[in-house]
């Protein structure tokens, strides 16, 4: 059996690795279309300032892309490295988004950022816009591919295992590309990667303002990131509805903890607007629900009823006991390949297969599990509730409050009283972590919400691993600590003094340091 502080230990690894880069990924994404817009508006105006507004955001923007990069790669080379078994087992369809990721838009995104920041002398306005838009382009691409082979593992469509082989093989790249969980990540994630972006501009504009520092410039950024980040939110909103409603076909397990569900309710199911979990007791304490919501989100209707996590529990030990045959099946039919009746006995329960694979934690002849085993693999298909109910709220709750404030900031912008609106703008100011902690709570929710598994439903996650000592898992997991410690404080030192010196930093004598 496979060492569980190995598992535990390249599962911290790659939950730090992803979930720092993820610092870098929201505000690349958001800042890559908003200066799109920017430079729209100089090309169309033939405004200096706006063409300044460019320049500086891509600063920052350049900054934070260079981190993002650096990041990236190293989580890319984990999969070889630490998920060894996982990469082998999945590695013909998971493999072609990150190679399509790598050649086509990262190419794309790098050229064109080149451009961006070396051809504004050497490109006409015209053409200097288009490789900002390409740009843009490049890093939505990006984020799709690897949105695409991360909405594979949570919804895997389009493959097929092959016993032979003993691995999951593609029968659909299309099928693969165009999921709905594909297409709902794709757009949620770039959605909150936008209000990341315009957040991001609004607080450090909001920080101008109260200073009085380079007025005009951060009113006119702070009035386009608003609007900006209005229509962001509100396509947020929108995907995650949708993402609700996949969550609750295809993974409820996921939904049942993201809502302290402990036992299914009479249709349609009420939204928990608050409650203290106790998952010793099996219950929640001083809960209040929201009649009916949870239904119409999760299930589309009124008559479907959502199960819960005791009624869960149940289906996964069913099933788990049905893996038993599956992989006692697979076992012989591995001795047999050409044994037509184990064909079609295998044929009959390999949906379960992952099921009896979750037993291998336990002993490695899942024909001689104990029922202990048996309810203990099936108590693991259940995450953690408190960890997913909480990370969940905290992702809502921050999304609304930068809904709320960006919808104000449209509002008196378009007046033109923000700068009167000095408790706005300070609030404004204070909400600048709000879109890191949504992101970085979605992400959780995505990612633990999926365990046991790696590939939901087929791999679990123990088995996914590398044959590597905890040791070495353990020395490469400090390494990262440090190495992006340090790149943290570079990057944050880079970030902040040129965030304080504002359109000053680009030289052309028009702006506040400049003048005084």
């Amino acid at each position: 059996m496979i060492p569980s502080d190995l598992v535990d230990l390249s599962r911290l690894q790659f939950a730090l690795t992803a979930m720092y880069h993820f610092l870098f990924v929201p505000l690349t994404l958001g800042l890559s279309f908003m200066l799109v817009v920017m430079e729209v508006t100089y090309v169309v105006t033939g405004k200096e300032m706006y063409k300044d507004m460019t320049r500086f955001w891509g600063k920052l923007f350049g900054i934070n892309f260079a981190l993002g990069v650096a990041t990236g790669i190293t989580m890319e080379f984990q999969f070889g490295t630490n998920w060894a078994y996982y990469s082998h087992y999945v590695g013909d369809i998971f493999g072609a988004p990150l190679a399509i990721e790598g050649l086509m838009a990262f190419f794309l995104e790098s050229t064109f950022i080149g451009l961006f920041f070396f051809g504004w002398d050497r490109l006409s306005k015209g053409k200097h816009l288009l490789a900002t838009c390409l740009m843009a382009l490049g890093s939505n691409l990006s984020a799709l591919w690897i949105l695409v082979a991360n909405a594979w593992m949570m919804a895997p469509v389009g493959s097929e295992f092959n016993f032979e082989t003993m691995r999951m093989e593609m029968t659909n790249f299309w099928a693969v590309v165009t999921s709905e969980w594909a297409q709902a990540k794709f757009a949620h994630t770039i959605a909150g990667g936008y209000m990341t972006g315009a957040m991001f501009v609004m607080a450090l504009s909001a920080y101008y303002m109260l200073r009085r520092q380079d007025v005009s410039f951060a009113k006119s950024s702070f009035r386009l990131a608003a609007v900006f980040g209005t229509v962001a939110a509100l396509l947020t909103i929108h995907m995650g509805d949708e993402s609700g409603y996949l969550v609750t076909r295809d993974q409820p397990t996921k939904i049942a903890t993201m809502e302290a569900i402990w036992d299914t309710h009479e249709a349609p199911a009420p939204m928990t607007l608050f409650a203290l979990p106790d998952e010793e007791a099996r219950t929640n304490h001083a809960q209040i629900d929201f009649p009916w919501v949870m239904g119409l989100i999760g299930t589309r209707s009124l008559s479907t009823e959502i199960p819960g996590i005791n009624q869960l529990e149940a289906q996964a030990r069913e099933r788990i006991e049905n893996g038993i045959k599956a992989v006692t099946t697979l076992e012989a039919l591995r001795k047999d390949p050409k044994n037509a009746e184990l064909r079609e006995a295998f044929t009959a329960v390999k949906d379960d297969l992952g099921y009896g694979l979750l037993l291998k934690r336990y002993t490695e002849d899942v024909s001689a599990a104990t029922p202990e085993m048996i309810a203990q693999a099936a108590a693991d298909t259940i995450p953690g509730v408190a960890p997913m109910f909480w990370s969940f709220r905290l992702m809502v709750g921050c999304g609304l409050a930068m809904a709320l404030v960006f919808v104000l900031g449209a509002v008196y912008s378009v007046k033109n009283v923000i700068t009167e609106k000095r408790t706005l703008l300070k609030l404004t100011l204070l909400a600048l972590p709000l879109p890191w902690l949504a992101c970085e709570a979605g992400w959780f929710v995505a990612e633990y919400g999926r365990q046991p598994w790696t590939i939901y439903n087929i791999l679990p996650t123990h088995l996914s691993v590398s044959s590597l000592s905890a040791g070495e898992v353990l020395g490469s997991v400090i390494g990262f600590v440090v190495l992006y410690s340090a790149l943290l404080v570079v990057e944050m030192w880079l970030m902040i003094r040129l965030g304080r010196k504002g359109p000053s930093s680009l030289g052309t004598g028009r702006y506040h340091f400049e003048q005084h």
